[in-house]
C-alpha cells in the first residue's frame, strides 16, 4: 500500500528555503545506501566481455594450431613436443650452438640433453659478453594465438630482457596452458603483475629501410624457434583380454548367393 500523503513538508523555523534544501541533501547523503555499494571496489565487474565466447568456446587444440600457423607466418620455426620428448627436441633446436645462456629458474629437464656450454644468467653479464654467446633458451609467460605473439616476463623463467634480445638465436618453450586466443586475455594475465617488465615478440627481429628491403636481426635475434609442449595424446582404446571384437550385424536386405 502506498505511503503517499498529500500534506506539504513543514518548514523549519528560522531557516531559509536554501538552507532547508541543503540540510535535507546532507541528511540524505548521510544515510547508507541500501545496496551498500559505497566504494569503486564494491562495483561488480562480472559483466560479459566481448572476447569471453571466443576464449571459452575455442578448443585448446585449435588455439594451438592457430598459434603455430601465425608463428610460421612470422618466419619462426615451431617444434611440437610433449613433456617427455621436449628435452630431446630442445637439444636438437640448439644443436649448432656452442654456448647457451639460460635464466636461473628454467626447469633443469629442459636443458639436460643440451651439449653446448651452459651459462646460467646471474644478471652480471654485459651486452658485449652476451653477444659472444650463440643462443638463449627461455620459457615464456603467455602466447597469443591470433597474433602469434610470445609474451616474456622479466622473471626467473624468461630472464631479463637483455638475454632474450642480444644472442642471435632464441629458443623459447611454450606450455599448452600458456596459450590464449586473443590479446584481451593476454592483457588480463599480464595485469596480475602490472609492474613487471614485459617483452612481446612476434617472430624474429626484422626491420626495413627506405628501399623496403627486409633486414633481420636489427633489434633482436635473427632466429626464433618455439618449442610447443602439448598434452600427451589419449591412448587408443584396446579390446578387453579374452574377448573378441563383435562382428557388425548383417544387413537384413543383403541376399546370400
Amino acid at each position: 500500500m502506498s505511503g503517499w500523503t498529500d500534506s506539504r513538508p513543514a518548514r523549519t523555523p528560522g531557516m531559509s528555503a536554501k538552507e532547508e534544501i541543503l540540510a535535507r541533501v546532507r541528511t540524505a547523503l548521510a544515510v547508507p545506501r541500501r545496496d551498500e555499494v559505497t566504494e569503486a571496489a564494491d562495483v561488480p565487474r562480472t559483466y560479459q566481455r566481448a572476447d569471453d565466447k571466443q576464449e571459452l568456446r575455442t578448443a585448446p587444440e585449435k588455439a594451438r594450431s592457430v598459434l603455430v600457423q601465425r608463428l610460421e607466418d612470422c618466419t619462426a620455426t615451431v617444434h611440437r613436443a610433449t613433456a617427455d620428448t621436449a628435452p630431446a627436441v630442445i637439444a636438437a633446436a640448439l644443436g649448432g650452438a656452442r654456448s647457451v645462456v639460460v635464466p636461473s629458474g628454467l626447469p633443469a629437464a629442459w636443458h639436460e640433453q643440451v651439449d653446448a656450454s651452459l651459462v646460467v644468467d646471474d644478471g652480471t653479464a654485459t651486452p658485449h659478453q652476451l653477444e659472444a654467446i650463440d643462443a638463449v633458451l627461455t620459457g615464456c609467460h603467455t602466447a597469443i594465438a591470433l597474433t602469434g605473439t610470445i609474451v616474456l616476463r622479466n622473471d626467473d623463467r624468461a630472464g631479463r630482457r637483455a638475454i632474450s634480445l642480444v644472442p642471435d638465436h632464441h629458443v623459447v618453450v611454450v606450455e599448452s596452458e600458456q596459450v590464449v586466443v586473443g590479446v584481451p586475455k593476454a592483457i588480463e594475465r599480464m595485469a596480475e603483475t602490472p609492474a613487471a617488465a614485459w617483452t612481446l615478440i612476434s617472430g624474429p627481429s626484422a626491420s626495413s629501410g627506405i628501399d623496403l628491403e627486409r633486414v633481420e636481426g636489427m633489434h633482436g635475434p635473427r632466429r626464433l624457434e618455439v618449442i610447443l609442449i602439448e598434452p600427451e595424446p589419449d591412448p587408443a582404446p584396446s579390446a578387453t583380454p579374452g574377448t573378441t571384437p563383435r562382428a557388425a550385424p548383417a544387413d537384413p536386405q543383403e541376399k546370400s548367393p
